[in-house]
């Protein structure tokens, strides 16, 4: 909370004089109290500029008391930390008669913070002289945080565009390392391109907050299993845990290339196989842990790859790196089992 500096003589007069105030500037002051925008009147012939009036929106919006503010400098409830060039255009315009310049921090009594416009205009006697300044607060708070989560969600859009065309250049420099056949390639393409495409939609319909891996699972299951016989041959178990949406995002590919190789080689690819997702938490003295099985069944027989393809870099090393996880594949007769062991979701209910 700021520290009230004590109470000065000149704060006794000034409590003393705002009834004569009001006298004086009739009409003026009554629309002033009455209006609800923040606004005080200082004394121009004290160096600080000492209040002498301040409606109840300013003193609502500042949380002070109205005797607590009477006779104070007006850069008292300027935040400790506002910057020296806003605090000399304000000295400036008060000695000009005139200021309307950058928004500036201010403090509230309970120690928040509020953004501020302050506009300062003078008050001139018969003479010409200015005897008073009257200053107004444009609450700008709201549109500074807006301001500032629009930079954020800029910031954020930047990364997520970043990655999406890493993602996708890795994709196209696979393809063409796989042959030369332009059909194969582009359907390689599209189909990796479709996955990505269905994982930013997923993500988008939620406002890009976390991702339900239940969500995630049938988005990456659901387009190769609505047809062509394939209906009704999977089963998802387990809580729904969610994923922000880089992690979301690595594991909806890594999906993909199971369920793909699934549709080609594996428990989808004849007329009865099925496949089970099922994932569980699990405690450990490290930190608790998210086990996700894919396990496939009734499939064709299947053995190991000679050599790594680009389906299963995605899966261990996209996964190693974007979930702190460890991969396992397996090739019983009856299909591939794929375990995953990946450091559980940090307030997966909160993000």
């Amino acid at each position: 909370m700021p520290q009230m500096p004590p109470r000065s003589e000149t704060q006794d007069e000034a409590a003393a004089d705002v009834e004569g105030f009001k006298e004086d500037l009739g009409p003026f002051v009554v629309a002033a109290e009455t209006t609800r925008m923040p606004m005080v009147f200082t004394d121009a012939k004290q160096a600080e500029n000492s209040i002498i009036f301040a409606n109840d929106s300013f003193i609502s919006l500042i949380g002070y008391e109205r005797n607590e503010v009477l006779g104070q400098g007006f850069n008292f409830v300027l935040a400790s930390a506002t910057d020296a060039e806003p605090l000399a255009a304000i000295k400036a315009g008060f000695e000009e008669g005139f200021y309307r310049g950058p928004d500036v921090c201010c403090r509230r009594k309970d120690g928040s913070a509020f953004w501020a416009g302050i506009y300062i205009s003078p008050v001139r006697d018969e003479s010409g002289d200015t005897v008073q300044h009257f200053a107004s607060l444009v609450d700008l708070t709201r549109y500074k945080d807006e301001q500032a989560r629009s930079g954020a969600l800029i910031d954020e859009l930047n990364d997520r565009v970043r990655n999406m065309l890493a993602a996708v250049q890795s994709i196209v420099t696979q393809a063409f390392r796989k042959g030369t056949d332009p059909t194969a390639t582009r359907e390689f393409i599209a189909l990796r391109i479709a996955a990505l495409s269905r994982s930013h939609a997923l993500l988008a319909h939620g406002d890009w907050g976390r991702a339900g891996l239940r969500d995630i699972v049938d988005n990456a299951l659901e387009p190769f299993t609505s047809g062509g016989g394939r209906s009704g041959r999977y089963v998802v178990t387990g809580d729904d845990i969610r994923f922000s949406p880089k992690r979301a995002l690595a594991l909806g590919i890594a999906l993909h290339e199971l369920v793909l190789n699934a549709v080609i080689h594996g428990a989808l690819s004849n007329d009865s196989g099925s496949i089970m997702v099922s994932w569980r938490r699990v405690s450990k003295p490290a930190g608790d842990r998210l086990i996700l099985v894919w396990h496939e069944k009734d499939g064709p027989s299947v053995t190991p790859a000679s050599k790594k393809g680009f389906g299963s870099r995605v899966i261990e090393d996209g996964l190693a790196h974007e979930l702190e996880a460890t991969v396992h594949l397996d090739y019983p007769s009856q299909g591939v089992v794929c375990t995953i062991d990946m450091a559980f979701p940090r307030d997966h209910r909160d993000e």
